[in-house]
């Protein structure tokens, strides 16, 4: 297969970072995390973005894409496809392999399907006479608005021929150039595990964090400036640990909700991911936090890629 990244998948506390950093330092890969909070600082705890875990063997791994804005700050899902575009051909102009770690459903998929998410509107006429046309015809039309497009993707897919259309016939009008995505070719490995073990663990982890200082840490928000309001679209976390602080909740019902709404999350990522798999990505599948395995899977498709695979 020819892959020019590595993707490891999974639901939350099901152990990414941990195996990311160890094929990444055995293979001289560098991550970039698909953690859609993750990218804020300040948001450590709750978040789990213990950065000390980006080190193996006693060296430091490179990673990417976290402590990128402020708590405040909307960050989208287009804005992150746009950072990850420039951070991707970046790193492939250094000749290094990159290796999307995370378990943000939107922001592994906007990656590996190559959203098209440009500010340009919906064309309803346009889309009334490209709904009608046979697919062959779509792609004579968009090849003509867009010769040296690479993108095949956007050929077997009748919707994403038409947006894509929409697209290049807007920046036509407007003199203003589309920059397609580019081109991914994605080697997809995904972590899971039984629903007992993963309870036990998201369990597990909510109480280390617990006693590593969580409620602490959205004090230390709120009191430098990050309303209440923001705090509730931040994630389980941090909706459930403020309405503690704001005495909403007692810690009991505190403690109790976070471990069941965690659960539920892990389980809609699961449904995601099997979205994903419906929608033709092809998931090499291991059985918990397996190293092992995870790097016999991606020695073997770095070889037959003729990727060196010596860590540095």
């Amino acid at each position: 297969m020819d892959c020019n990244l590595i993707v490891l998948l999974g639901p939350t506390a099901s152990g990414k970072t941990r195996v990311a950093v160890r094929l990444a330092r055995e293979f001289g890969l560098e991550i970039i995390s698909a953690d859609s909070r993750q990218v804020y600082r300040g948001l450590d705890i709750g978040t789990g973005k213990d950065l000390g875990e980006y080190v193996a063997d006693g060296r430091p791994v490179p990673y990417h894409l976290i402590d990128i804005v402020n708590p405040a700050e909307e960050f989208s899902v287009f804005d992150y496809q746009s950072r990850f575009h420039s951070l991707f051909l970046s790193l492939q102009a250094r000749g290094v392999l990159p290796i999307l770690a995370g378990g943000s459903g939107l922001y592994l998929d906007a990656v590996i399907r190559g959203y098209r998410m440009t500010a340009v509107p919906v064309n309803p006429a346009l889309r009334r006479e490209l709904e009608v046309m046979a697919s062959e015809d779509l792609e004579c039309r968009l090849r003509s608005l867009r010769p040296s497009f690479h993108n095949t993707t956007d050929f077997k897919d009748r919707n994403r021929a038409i947006r894509a259309i929409e697209i290049a016939e807007a920046c036509a009008r407007t003199g203003r150039e589309d920059v397609p995505p580019p081109d991914i070719r994605p080697f997809i490995v995904g972590i899971r595990w039984d629903r007992g073990t993963i309870r036990q663990r998201i369990a597990g982890r909510l109480e280390q964090r617990i006693r590593a200082g969580m409620v602490d840490e959205v004090r230390r928000l709120y009191e430098t400036g990050l309303s209440w309001q923001r705090m509730e679209s931040l994630g389980l976390e941090y909706r459930y640990v403020s309405r503690y602080q704001r005495g909403e909740m007692s810690y009991p019902d505190m403690l109790q909700t976070l471990n069941l709404q965690i659960g539920r999350f892990a389980k809609r990522q699961i449904t995601w991911f099997r979205k994903m798999e419906r929608q033709g990505a092809v998931i090499h599948w291991i059985e918990g936090d397996d190293h092992e395995t995870a790097k016999g899977l991606v020695r073997s498709v770095l070889k037959s890629s003729h990727t060196i695979d010596s860590p540095r």
